[in-house]
């Protein structure tokens, strides 16, 4: 019966192989043609770096997804090799994401004094409610999942660590996944508990959603002020990629286990990479409308002129005495040539990698504050129970020198004693024995 099924699922794999290399192909090639387009009207109108570099990012996800995957279903020898890239990257896109919001917030030290703000805000609203016990008297971790609000600036904290932590756990599994492939031991798409496969998917699994779940946080508080981006269609048409593409893998294999599709490797890999085929082509014309390019063509200036018709009014003090004016601010857009793909590039690969290493070693050193924090204090344990210890022998050697010496003392008290004792009886005796001489001496008289 095992035969049977084996051939069975090796003759599905044959007969599909090929038409669905041949469909996948279509959708590949329509999602690089949107993708790599779309890059390059953005490598073009390179206006705006610090929110451009990381857009670039994300898009490119869509070229990496589909390359890969394209490439596994023609050859599933490289099924996990690509599996390892797609991963990595998946991990470089979602931190790329999180940047480019805090981008479109103007920067780090604006996205801090804008928690601050709204931290305060909360704060204020919680004591004029009369709430007895304030939030901010709860632990950190506890009001970011019930109120991300009053966190502060330790949002951005938490935000940048979770983001970054997904980055390092993913791209370190990745590799531990192929050190394991190699020794064969790491069993991929098997849920057997003797392989590596399923203890690196429950890891990843919770670092994704608490990654994710980071991310959702910080959109609920700053969304108000991202409206200019619309930011819920590039949050969703975002997360869809990355959460969907997960599951998906994590589904067929369980499926796959559970014989309601065929067992064999070949076709669990290679129906999981068609449909990263298909989806990506999907992605790549949602990117289009979400990160499309055209607000950075134009850089816009600002134009004052005098009207009647608007409620912005200012008083200007004049001579004769104050009158009112009002003031439109007019935005007008003027559009900007075109910019150097090759120093686009060049600003992406530079300035950004430099980014990416300080975030990375920045959460390295975070996450190793704990650590160094429990081994100093294990050390001083350590330090004090031997100094104790050094006391308690240090008292225990007192005490029997002490000892001893009164011991010493005793002994020769009581060889004093004795002595004094031998030197009574010895001068008795000697009286005695000059009594007798001179009682002796009497009688011979």
């Amino acid at each position: 019966m095992a035969s049977f099924y084996i051939s069975f699922d090796v003759n599905i794999y044959r007969d599909l192989h090929e038409p669905a290399l041949v469909i996948g192909g279509c959708f590949v090639l329509v999602a690089l043609i949107l993708s790599l387009l779309l890059v390059f009207q953005h490598l073009r109108y390179y206006t705006n770096p610090a929110e451009q570099k990381w857009i670039v990012g994300v898009i490119f996800m869509v070229p990496v997804y589909a390359t890969e995957s394209i490439l596994s279903l023609w050859n599933s020898k490289l099924s996990l090799a690509c599996d390892i890239l797609r991963n990595c990257y998946e991990a470089f896109a979602l931190y790329s994401f999180g940047s480019y919001l805090i981008a479109c917030l103007g920067g780090e030290r604006q996205v801090v004094e804008l928690l601050e703000d709204e931290s305060r805000k909360q704060i204020s609203q919680s004591l004029l409610g009369g709430e007895e016990k304030p939030v901010t008297q709860k632990g950190t971790l506890y009001n970011f999942i019930f109120h991300p609000y009053v966190v502060g600036k330790h949002l951005f904290t938490i935000e940048k660590f979770g983001l970054v932590q997904y980055m390092i756990l993913k791209t370190v599994s990745a590799f531990l996944a192929l050190i394991l492939e190699i020794f064969g031991v790491y069993g991929d798409g098997k849920f057997n508990w003797h392989y590596g496969y399923p203890y690196i998917t429950v890891v990843l699994n919770f670092s994704q959603m608490w990654a994710l779940y980071c991310l959702v946080q910080f959109y609920n508080v700053t969304h108000h002020k991202l409206q200019s981006i619309k930011p819920l269609a590039k949050f969703i048409s975002f997360k869809a990629i990355v959460f969907a593409t997960w599951w998906q893998g994590v589904g067929i294999a369980l499926l796959c286990s559970l014989r309601v599709l065929p067992k064999e490797r070949k076709f669990q890999t290679g129906l999981q990479d068609f449909l990263i085929c298909i989806e990506m082509a999907i992605a790549a014309i949602a990117h289009v409308f979400v990160f499309s390019s055209k607000p950075y063509h134009y850089v816009p200036t600002s134009v004052y002129e005098e009207f009647t018709a608007q409620k912005a009014e200012t008083t200007l003090n004049i001579e004769d005495g104050e009158k009112s004016a009002v003031v439109e601010k007019i935005e007008t857009k003027v559009e900007v040539p075109g910019t150097s793909v090759r120093e686009s590039v060049q600003d992406i690969v530079v300035e950004g990698g430099q980014k990416v290493v300080k975030d990375v070693v920045l959460t390295i050193n975070q996450a190793m504050g704990p650590v160094e924090k429990g081994m100093t204090k294990i050390q001083e344990t350590f330090h004090q129970t031997s100094v104790d210890d050094e006391k308690e022998e240090k008292q225990e050697t007192e005490t029997m020198i002490k000892e001893q010496e009164e011991n010493s003392s005793g002994n020769n008290r009581y060889k004093r004693e004795t002595e004094i004792k031998i030197e009574e009886q010895e001068h008795k005796l000697s009286r005695d024995n000059r009594s007798q001489v001179s009682v002796s001496r009497d009688k011979t008289s």
